[in-house]
């Protein structure tokens, strides 16, 4: 099978990758592929050792109703697999203090915890982006990953700031933290976002659409901050909530004041 760039979202074009032949050439070339979806029903032992490479690239791997993967490469014959590859290559944490090191900045890191809405993460990398910070990180699980619609929404943001997906949020913070880097999560009940210092070392923690951050992951963080909810509704969209607070860190850094009208 060739790879398949037929795709009704234009979004999407070309991140598909449909067959055996397709999916392990795409693997050996060491192509990035944010994951990978198997056809329900198909025998067991079948597809095993794709899968396992697969896997072992780093890609999530999902079963799915035989019609999902149809839809996904056009009808063509996808021989019960179909991988989507990444629209970036994934960063590692050292590359994210590599970059902060290049600059001769302090790290400035953002956390993302089970973000799912691709927009949401476009419209957060192009943000923190323009705000100065040198990564992101988010969950290899439960979260949306470097796909094309993420590339399109960040406005050409993917291509400048590196993306770290990791196993598990709470050992990569435990990583930051040996690393000298304060953990900020933005999350109800907090102290206000800006009383609180953000010049050093700092990575924010931005929470899934409605649920928010999860409890272990804001039982890791050093500090909670919060924004003031003044109207009916009680939350912010995490991609509002981000370019607030990277704002805010991003204007203590540079030493600008609070405006004062006296």
């Amino acid at each position: 099978m060739v790879e398949q760039q037929k795709q009704k979202d234009p979004a999407q074009k070309g991140t598909v990758i449909a067959g055996r032949n397709a999916v392990q050439e795409a693997l050996r070339a060491g192509r990035a592929i944010d994951s990978v979806y198997v056809a329900r029903g198909t025998p067991s032992g079948t597809l095993s050792a794709l899968v396992a490479k697969a896997r072992k690239a780093g890609a999530v791997i999902k079963e799915a109703d035989p019609r999902k993967l149809d839809f996904l490469c056009g009808g063509a014959n996808h021989q019960g697999i179909v991988a989507m590859a990444a629209a970036k290559e994934y960063a590692s944490l050292d590359d994210l203090f590599t970059l902060a090191r290049q600059r001769e900045e302090p790290p400035f890191f953002v956390i993302l915890d089970g973000i799912e809405d691709p927009h949401n993460l476009g419209a957060i990398l192009r943000t923190a982006e323009c705000a100065g910070a040198h990564g992101i990180i988010i969950p290899r699980r439960r979260a949306v990953g470097l796909t094309y619609a993420v590339g399109k929404a960040s406005a050409g943001a993917v291509e400048y700031l590196p993306v770290a997906r990791v196993t598990n949020l709470a050992d990569a913070m435990d990583e930051l933290k040996k690393r000298g880097v304060w953990i900020y999560a933005a999350d109800m009940d907090g102290k206000p976002w800006c009383t609180v210092d953000y010049t050093g070392p700092a990575a924010l923690v931005i929470g899934k659409e409605g649920a928010g951050i999860s409890r272990l992951v804001k039982e890791k963080a050093d500090f909670t901050v919060s924004l003031p909810l003044l109207g009916n509704i009680q939350s912010l969209n995490a991609s509002v909530a981000c370019g607030v607070l990277c704002y805010e860190i991003a204007r203590q850094r540079q030493g600008l004041p609070v405006w004062n009208k006296n």
